[in-house]
This record gives structure tokens, sequence and C-alpha cells, in this order.
């Protein structure tokens, strides 16, 4: 909710927002789950990435221990799969899900993945974008009948591009997901019970990104509502 003031707009992102926290739900009771499940080849999420890295000639990606929980990402720039210290560290069937899924980041920048490629040139204009966006239509908003009514549409234009990061974001996670249950299963790093629950753990992280996306579609829509209350 950008607005310190209700309006009937803020109605139309309630079923965004209830998505949002359902999905924030789903995937950390799911990761909890699998997290307390070792997997049989009782390697560590690090073992496991290492061990992908080198089976697809990725001698370059370093594998390296972060702060945080589910922290975990893949840096293009430093070529470095970064894993949560209790990802890093564990041998559940959780921790080696999400460190094959960021493998299947590296491997998606070793091929020039275009999306990838695409959402790394814009992370710094979506970042200014996502910052900038609010505050600059809410000035707008406030004094549209004057000389800074144009600042609602640029809010609007600045607020697209963030759109943008995170609808591009879509097919980069599923395509990094799909990679890390090929490589699970075909490389033999967990049962036939086992992927089942990484396909879960998978499947449950991605509808993180899913809200995110539908959140930020309906807080554009309610901007341009509100631009257009203002003609």
């Amino acid at each position: 909710m950008p607005f310190g003031f209700f309006d009937p707009t803020m109605l139309l992102i309630l079923p965004g927002l209830a998505f949002a926290m359902w999905a924030q739900y789903k995937v950390r009771s799911t990761y909890e789950k699998w997290s307390r499940v070792p997997s049989s080849r009782g390697e560590t999420g690090e073992a496991i990435a290492r061990s992908i890295l080198s089976r697809n000639a990725l001698p370059n990606v370093t594998v390296g221990p972060v702060p945080g929980t589910l922290s975990d990402h893949y840096d293009p720039r430093a070529k470095t799969v970064n894993l949560s210290e209790g990802i890093y560290h564990s041998k559940s069937v959780a921790a080696l899900s999400v460190a094959a899924h960021e493998c299947g980041h590296a491997m998606q920048d070793k091929e020039g993945y275009s999306p990838l490629q695409f959402r790394s040139a814009i992370v710094p204009v979506a970042g200014f974008s996502s910052m900038a966006a609010f505050p600059l239509f809410f000035v707008g908003f406030l004094f549209g009948q004057g000389s800074l009514a144009f600042l609602m549409d640029l809010g609007i234009i600045l607020f697209g591009a963030a759109l943008a990061f995170h609808v591009i974001t879509l097919p980069v996670e599923f395509n990094a997901s799909s990679r890390a249950m090929a490589q699970l299963e075909n490389g033999g790093y967990l049962s036939a019970g086992e992927i089942e629950g990484a396909r879960e753990v998978l499947n449950a992280a991605a509808l993180t990104y899913v809200a995110a996306t539908a959140m930020a579609a309906l807080q554009l829509i309610r901007m341009v509502l509100l631009r257009n209350s203002r003609n």
C-alpha cells in the first residue's frame, strides 16, 4: 500500500496481497518439511553444487556460504554460487534442491541464456525504478492540478520498468528449476522419492516469483486508475 489513505483502488491489490502471503507460507512450510529429510546420498549442498558444476564444465564458478536464510543466489558477475549457511552445510533434500537451482543459473550464464542476460542488465535500472516510482507518483498525485502532474506519469513509467524485471524473472527462475531437476535426477543425486520432494521445494519457491509479479502488475494498474481519477 504505497499511500497513507484509503481509496477504492486498494481493494484491487488485496487478492495479490493474499496470494503473496500464501506463497510465502507455502515456500517456508515446504522448505521446513524437506529440510528435515536427509538425502540418501549423504552429501551437503556445497558438495552437490560443486559436483554439478564440475559435471557441466564450470570450473571457473566458485561455491561459497553467505549469511541469512534462503538468501541463496548466483552472481553472474563474480561467477559465484552463493548458498545460505543452512543450505551450504545441510544434507537435506531441500538443501540439495536449492543448491542445484543456483547451479542452474550458472548453466544459464555459461550458455548465454538471453532472459538471464537481460535481467542482469536491467538490475540497476529496476532497483532505481522501484525506489523512485512511488515517491514521484505520490508527489504528482498530491499536486496533480499543477506543474508537477507529470510526476504521476513518470512514476508509472518507472514502475513499469520494475514490473518488467519481475516478468523477465519468471522464465529465468522456472528454467533454472527445470535444469536443477534434470541434474538431480540424471546425476543420481536423489532417489525417486526424494526427487518428488525436490520438485515440491522448487515449485513452492517459484510461487513467490509469480506472486511478486502479480502484485507488481496490480500495483501498476492501481497507479494508472489513480492517475486517471485526477483528470
